[in-house]
């Protein structure tokens, strides 16, 4: 027998060295989908839906030559209430997470949904906007108090805000309203109706001054925020 030959059963399997080797790349990092928020999704102005400020994004935690999306389209004054939405993003420990975005998609002073004929005829009011959350998790943004928008069967929902969370560990977007504290119709809105009664004031702002309104958004824990199927 060729003593170069070593029988099959007793050869000794080589090192590994390719891509699922610990010891060339150590443990993978525990994010399971990043965060990234921060680098690009926000932009500057991305939170200011009446004004020219550059609320919403957060340039400090990536390169000035990194950041391309502009400012978007210059605004025009909108009519309605101007306000101000404050809030603050936390865990199921109660803790604020500092890498996460919340986005609000909203209808105008009127109960209207902008769309292209509005910005043709002047109104450049988007109702879109993009919040990142400070290192404190804290989310602001500047708008318009919006007005009633028709809901099923000839009903009319309460003034609200559609409001979309993203954040570490969470693999599709979170969805859920915020509604004003004595607004119109609070006691009948159609889709409000569908919280249970002990979790609705979880979608409700609560004024802290004149024009400005706190909405903390909870993603676990006994407080949870009541969050809606996609």
């Amino acid at each position: 027998m060729n003593e170069s030959i070593v029988p099959l059963e007793k050869r000794v399997p080589a090192p590994r060295q390719d891509n699922q080797d610990q010891t060339l790349f150590g443990q993978t990092p525990s994010q399971t989908v990043g965060p990234f928020f921060h680098y690009g999704l926000p932009w500057k102005g991305g939170a200011d839906l009446v004004g020219n400020s550059d609320l919403g994004a957060r340039p400090e935690l990536f390169p000035a030559e990194h950041y391309v999306l502009g400012r978007g389209a210059v605004r025009t004054n909108p009519e309605g209430e101007r306000i101000e939405i404050i809030g603050i993003v936390r865990d199921a420990a109660g803790e604020p997470v500092p890498d996460a975005m919340v986005e609000i998609w909203q209808a105008d002073a009127r109960g209207r949904y902008p769309d292209k004929d509005d910005r043709l005829a002047g109104n450049e009011f988007c109702g879109f906007g993009r919040s990142a959350t400070s290192d404190e998790g804290e989310f602001r943004f500047l708008t318009i108090k919006p007005g009633r928008v028709p809901g099923p069967r000839g009903t009319f929902q309460a003034p609200h805000i559609a409001m979309s969370v993203f954040a570490r560990g969470v693999l599709a977007r979170l969805a859920t309203r915020l509604y004003f504290e004595g607004s119109d119709g609070l006691a009948d809105d159609p889709v409000l109706a569908c919280v249970p009664a002990e979790r609705r004031e979880t979608l409700v702002a609560t004024p802290v001054d004149t024009g400005k309104w706190r909405f903390d958004i909870n993603l676990g824990g006994s407080g949870e925020t009541a969050f809606f199927a996609l």
